[in-house]
């Protein structure tokens, strides 16, 4: 994986934003498709440099959203200036979507990008873009697939951007999302082959609120049916490794419905469950 190249000097860090400014340009008229996420959100800080009202940013209304990171987008947005809406997507309408299998992800973007595409034809925008960057290629993500399919642009990537190169930018132009957590849907904590509901994943939702107000700030809530299992960043561990936190967290989880909780000793690892698709001859894990 790309994951953790060494950054490039500051030079080619710049050359690297202006050849983005530069894609940005050629657009001449773009949708973001906004997660609040630091890609994304450098990303419609870019545009809305580049292009002015000529750019949108518009985040999925969806039920696996969890409502912090609803909030963090307009935080952001109000922060920076720029254009902001939500558009309503339907996947928990659809049955591929909520049977769960390793093509989820796939039919998510699909639902978001035809939604997204419907509002470029009736308000005249040229393009949609989204914020898939370099290292991305290196894991199992069927989102790039629904992409791809539906021509969005990966301004990104083309720049030859990274994670961790988009972080220093994001640092360097002042921008509160540079050392955001990772993030991603509440579907995503579910395990392939187990249905999706949004009964489930708001009781996820919940878990993970009643966490963050412990004050970790890196982790996720993995459901396994009867069984929560919470993945804590390796350096806030040693705080959830205490008897108190463990009392605290059986108290939130069992107070869900849970029957038993349990720490995970790995930590938290950003797509844990995909691994799973590899042992089970899916798709392979890069």
């Amino acid at each position: 994986m790309l994951q953790g190249a060494p950054l490039a000097d500051s030079a080619e860090l710049a050359a690297k934003q202006e050849e983005l400014f530069a894609i940005l340009r050629r657009l001449r008229r773009v949708i973001v498709a906004y997660s609040g996420g630091t890609d994304s959100a450098y990303l419609a800080w870019a545009a809305r440099r580049v292009l002015g009202e000529d750019a949108i940013a518009i985040t999925a209304d969806s039920a696996s959203i969890p409502a912090s990171h609803k909030r963090d987008a307009e935080a952001f947005a109000k922060e920076c200036g720029f254009r902001h809406e939500y558009i309503e997507t339907r996947e928990f309408e659809n049955p591929d979507y909520l049977k769960n299998d390793k093509n989820r992800c796939f039919h998510c973007k699909d639902e978001l990008f035809d939604r997204l595409e419907s509002y470029a034809a009736e308000q005249g925008y040229e393009h949609i873009v989204y914020g898939v960057n370099r290292d991305d290629l290196g894991d199992y993500r069927p989102g790039q697939r629904a992409a791809k399919l539906h021509e969005v642009k990966a301004p990104l990537v083309e720049a030859g951007l990274s994670k961790a190169e988009i972080r220093e930018l994001s640092r360097r132009g002042g921008l509160s999302t540079w050392d955001r957590p990772a993030a991603a849907c509440l579907s995503s904590r579910i395990p392939y082959g187990t249905p999706v509901s949004i009964e489930t994943i708001q009781t996820i939702e919940q878990g993970e609120e009643a966490i963050r107000a412990l004050g970790f700030r890196q982790f996720r809530v993995r459901f396994h049916g009867e069984l929560a299992r919470i993945e804590i960043a390796k350096e806030e561990m040693p705080r959830a490794l205490t008897p108190e936190a463990a009392q605290r967290f059986t108290e939130i989880f069992k107070a869900l419905g849970f029957l038993y909780v349990t720490l995970d000793l790995e930590g938290y690892r950003q797509g844990s469950l995909n691994a799973a698709l590899g042992s089970a001859g899916g798709a392979p894990t890069l």
